[in-house]
């Protein structure tokens, strides 16, 4: 605004807020009544004012790119060592490096993944982080007798409220792990979009999302993730190959 106002040709001072007491600790501030006190102040004294320079626009564009890029390597320094102390607390420890060679050096250190994350991968939408959140949050896979128990286990079962001629559909119970809960709805979100493969899931989910209503494509959503918690914990358990369209066959 006062780049603006100094190009149509008007004298601008840019009053300096920290310095005017006269108007922060007022008893009667409001918009009109500071408007009214800075109009005295400079017209008494400009200085009063305790104006302050404002960068011109490239030097403003210039130094938002250096605190970026600052930003991004106190980053680095943050994630390499975090990744140094989560080593060494299991025992091992990371090579020396420099932070732009620390991926080359530093991966053979790391200790090997979850050999079971492999066959959970399988299904599209889901990646690494959550086959291996989905393998360390449930553990033994053997805790369940049936795969179907595990949406529930994760909050993905809807509450009931049922009394006479009343039976209220509710959210679900949100119970269980947050962090898988969430990593399971963006596979399903990822299953459902645009550019999901063509699966048996997929065709269930958009049945359900064509039904109509309100909330008919959360309700889908959350209704293919249940069914991708039970699909990984029978790949799990089974070790079975995934076909995409065993049904459709």
């Amino acid at each position: 605004m006062s780049r603006l106002l100094q190009r149509l040709g008007h004298e601008v001072l840019v009053a300096n807020a920290r310095q005017l007491r006269l108007i922060y600790g007022s008893d009667r501030k409001s918009d009109r009544v500071d408007a009214e006190t800075l109009a005295r102040l400079g017209r008494l004294d400009p200085v009063l004012l305790k104006p302050i320079h404002h960068r011109g626009a490239e030097a403003q564009a210039d130094l938002a790119q250096l605190r970026a890029r600052d930003a991004l390597v106190r980053t680095r320094t943050l994630l390499i060592s975090h990744v140094r102390g989560a080593v060494k607390a299991w025992g091992a420890r990371l090579p020396a490096s420099s932070a732009p060679a620390f991926v080359m050096k530093a991966a053979p250190g790391v200790p090997p993944d979850y050999p079971e994350t492999q066959r959970l991968r399988q299904p599209s939408g889901v990646g690494l982080l959550t086959a291996l959140c989905y393998v360390l949050t449930l553990e033994d896979p053997g805790r369940f007798r049936q795969s179907r128990a595990v949406g529930p286990y994760l909050g993905f079962c809807p509450r009931r409220d049922q009394s006479g001629g009343r039976d209220a559909q509710l959210r679900i119970t949100t119970r269980g792990d947050a962090m898988l809960r969430r990593l399971l709805v963006s596979g399903a979100q990822y299953i459902l979009g645009p550019f999901g493969p063509d699966t048996d899931l997929r065709r269930w989910g958009l049945r359900l999302a064509a039904r109509g209503g309100k909330n008919a494509k959360k309700r889908a959503v959350v209704a293919v993730a249940r069914k991708l918690a039970t699909l990984l914990h029978r790949l799990w358990v089974s070790g079975a190959v995934y076909q995409p369209l065993r049904a459709a066959a």
